[in-house]
């Protein structure tokens, strides 16, 4: 495991004293210009972040777990915070939530205060597809473990679900119903969790012998309400409205399920919708909502244990395996899915 850059390593660095480093940080105008840009080039060059709690790690390891998703507002991730804080908290340690909103920029700001605090270590479902906040945080030492993401081009543990298996389970209940048209309303293209579960359902329309034209996907740039609403509204301009929609998650589904309502479209009489990841509000919605669980408490409590683990070994000295956790899902059938064809 690589070792955090600290102070002394700027200095060196940079070919000036402690003192100087401590001054270009805290009292940037105290330092002549040139030194000021020799110690910033090093900073940057090493990865250097200040760590603002080194006081108290002196005498102890961080107590703190630190979790970053993609969306607080959607329940599937307070689900998987709660499986998380519930196996962090029988391990004594605390967990500083934080939310990316889907940006790959705001990601990498609270990574960047992750590292600053020094915690025991990260739960990441990362939004970034280039890999680029990945590849800077790992440099600074600091375990951390995939949730919702298998961990590909990469050696660190994850925690996942079979998505593929996922999107196939819920395009065959529709092909099973006789659904020979579906909209499959995305998300956001640049997000493995889309793409895969795209692909199950290809799978399960080239079991059944269509093709891919009988998929027709609506992508949107967020995975909330009101851009299922949007895509609602998309779909019923369609002059060859699909009979079913297969939605990425369930807070789509549920605002293409307003938009059909708003609209006096039957639901499921006059289309079919089925969500993914089985949240709470899916079996309490006015037409309760087929969708496609994923064990979400489960999937926190799995990427803290073994978060747990590799923070141990490090402690311990013992040899850390590093796995990848694929969990399997499962079909929730409600009356969103039920009408006859």
């Amino acid at each position: 495991m690589a070792q955090s850059v600290g102070i002394k390593d700027v200095a060196r660095a940079a070919g000036v004293s402690v003192g100087t480093v401590s001054n270009v940080i805290n009292r940037p105008d105290s330092v002549a210009t040139e030194t000021r840009a020799r110690v910033q080039s090093a900073i940057d060059r090493l990865g250097y972040v200040r760590s603002e709690s080194a006081r108290q790690l002196r005498a102890g390891r961080s107590r703190i777990m630190g979790l970053l998703v993609l969306d607080m507002g959607n329940p599937f991730f307070v689900d998987v915070a709660r499986g998380a804080e519930r196996a962090a908290r029988e391990d004594g340690l605390g967990v500083m939530v934080c939310n990316s909103a889907q940006s790959a920029s705001e990601e990498a700001e609270y990574l960047s205060l992750f590292a600053e605090q020094r915690v025991r270590g990260v739960l990441l479902t990362p939004t970034d597809a280039s890999g680029r906040s990945i590849d800077s945080f790992r440099r600074h030492g600091i375990p951390f473990v995939l949730v919702d993401r298998v961990a590909e081009g990469t050696t660190e543990c994850s925690v996942s679900v079979d998505d593929v298996a996922g999107g196939a389970l819920a395009v065959r209940h529709l092909v099973d119903a006789g659904h020979r048209s579906i909209a499959y309303v995305s998300g956001p293209p640049g997000l493995n969790q889309v793409r895969d579960r795209r692909t199950g359902a290809l799978n399960a329309l080239a079991e059944a012998g269509l093709g891919p034209d009988n998929l027709r996907e609506l992508p949107t740039e967020r995975l909330d309400v009101a851009a299922g609403r949007d895509a609602g509204a998309r779909l019923l301009g369609l002059a060859d409205r699909p009979t079913a929609v297969f939605c990425a998650n369930d807070l789509l589904a549920l605002g293409v399920l307003q938009a059909m309502y708003a609209a006096g479209i039957t639901v499921p009489d006059d289309l079919a919708i089925v969500g993914y990841d089985d949240i709470e509000f899916a079996a309490a919605a006015a037409v309760p909502l087929t969708s496609v669980r994923q064990p979400a408490v489960t999937m926190g409590a799995l990427a803290a244990e073994l978060l747990l683990e590799e923070t141990e070994a490090e402690t311990t000295g013992k040899r850390h395996e590093h796995r990848r956790v694929v969990l399997q899902p499962e079909l929730v059938v409600r009356r969103s899915s039920l009408a006859a064809r």
